[in-house]
């Protein structure tokens, strides 16, 4: 038997409308509580009856209207708290990053520790309590953190956040969840690097307001992806959908091929860039700066990629007639030499109605995007239910 009983429906209604208020300065920044009133349906004192409720929990700050507002009666604006944080965890095969994202989206906090070899899942978890317990001494002294999120480049069962499968770093069936959790004694949760990503640009960036997106990230791990149909991310029966970089890439040049019976990934890779970049490692910047001057060799290697990606993604328009592809990380970086003209590729080898509406878009959150996408899963119960 529970010994907490069920809501009311009255107060069921409550705890939605909170939930409704509060995403929407989550999602949309700053709003009046007029334009809260407007986008609601709730009438006037209702608005102001939960905005304080989201107040006294630290949720949400009331400003003083905007004074070049001539027309009406000024309305209070409602923001989201400064201090409400949740951390995101990105580890990598070079390097583990963590940062601090706020409820409203700053990242007042960021690390990157470079790593010289493969980080194991217990030293994952000991690092991210480190920094978690230093932080909450130090700069996070008077935040509330919310919960963890971990963006993973491998395989992750959504039913518990158990890594089934994270090759480049070797991990397999990892129970990271419950590691960081017992680590750090804080709610946590763990998803797939990409399919976070594609929720950021679907949510705030590249793809915002677009239902049917197909998403790539290109990161040291290797390339994956993720899918919004009809506005819902898709994450398929076990939490694996996305995966493209395992798929065979369609290669029509014997002299294109790289990796023998290579998959995606062999063929289209970061790693092949930075040796032709004459680097060992870079950020994204730094390495689209080097190969725009690295010489010929170079931009054999990128126009090389750039046909390569081109088929994988013909592929997935044909499959899925998705109105926009966003590409993220090394992808963003061979998409931006020209991205009209990696269109046109795509479009040559699709179905000619699947592809005569598409946009090829690069990620406009940059290297943002997964740390985002993390923390919007590490809020997710919070948006759900501000009451509990």
């Amino acid at each position: 038997m529970s010994l907490v009983s069920d809501p009311t429906p009255a107060e069921g209604v409550r705890q939605r409308n909170l939930a409704r208020l509060l995403r929407l300065v989550h999602l949309e920044g700053p709003l009046s509580r007029a334009a809260l009133t407007e986008s609601t349906g709730l009438n006037r004192s209702t608005v102001a009856d939960l905005v304080g409720e989201l107040a006294r929990q630290g949720l949400v700050d009331e400003r003083a209207p905007d004074p070049s507002r001539r027309v009406g009666r000024p309305s209070p604006v409602v923001a989201i708290a400064a201090d409400v944080v949740a951390i995101a965890v990105n580890p990598e095969v070079d390097a583990l990053e963590i940062a601090a994202v706020g409820l409203d989206r700053s990242i007042p906090l960021r690390e990157r520790i470079d790593l010289d070899h493969l980080i194991t899942p217990t030293e994952t978890a000991g690092l991210v309590a480190e920094r978690v317990a230093a932080w909450r001494e130090g700069p996070l002294a008077g935040a509330r953190v919310i919960a963890i999120a971990l963006a993973v480049p491998g395989l992750v069962r959504a039913a518990d956040g158990l890594v089934r499968n994270a090759p480049h770093l070797e991990w397999i069936d990892v129970p990271l969840r419950d590691l960081v959790a017992d680590a750090t004694g804080l709610p946590t949760v763990v998803g797939n690097d990409a399919s976070l990503g594609a929720l950021a640009e679907h949510l705030y960036g590249a793809a915002r307001g677009v239902d049917d997106v197909v998403y790539l990230n290109g990161g040291a791990s290797g390339i994956g992806g993720g899918l919004i149909v009809h506005g819902i991310p898709v994450g398929g029966a076990g939490g694996y959908a996305g995966e493209f970089g395992q798929n065979r890439p369609g290669i029509a040049a014997a002299s294109d091929r790289r990796a023998g019976d290579g998959v995606l990934e062999d063929e289209v890779s970061r790693a092949r860039l930075l040796a032709v970049a004459r680097l060992t490692a870079a950020d994204e910047p730094t390495l689209a700066a080097a190969l725009a001057g690295a010489g010929p060799s170079a931009d054999e290697e990128v126009d090389r990629q750039r046909r390569i990606l081109s088929t994988a993604l013909s592929n997935a328009v044909n499959v899925l007639n998705p109105s926009v592809i966003v590409l993220g990380g090394f992808l963003a970086t061979l998409a931006a030499v020209d991205v009209p003209g990696l269109a046109d590729l795509v479009r040559g080898q699709a179905m000619a109605a699947g592809g005569e509406d598409l946009d090829i878009r690069v990620a406009s959150l940059a290297e943002d995007r997964l740390l985002i996408g993390a923390a919007e899963v590490a809020f997710a119960d919070l948006l759900r239910d501000p009451s509990a």
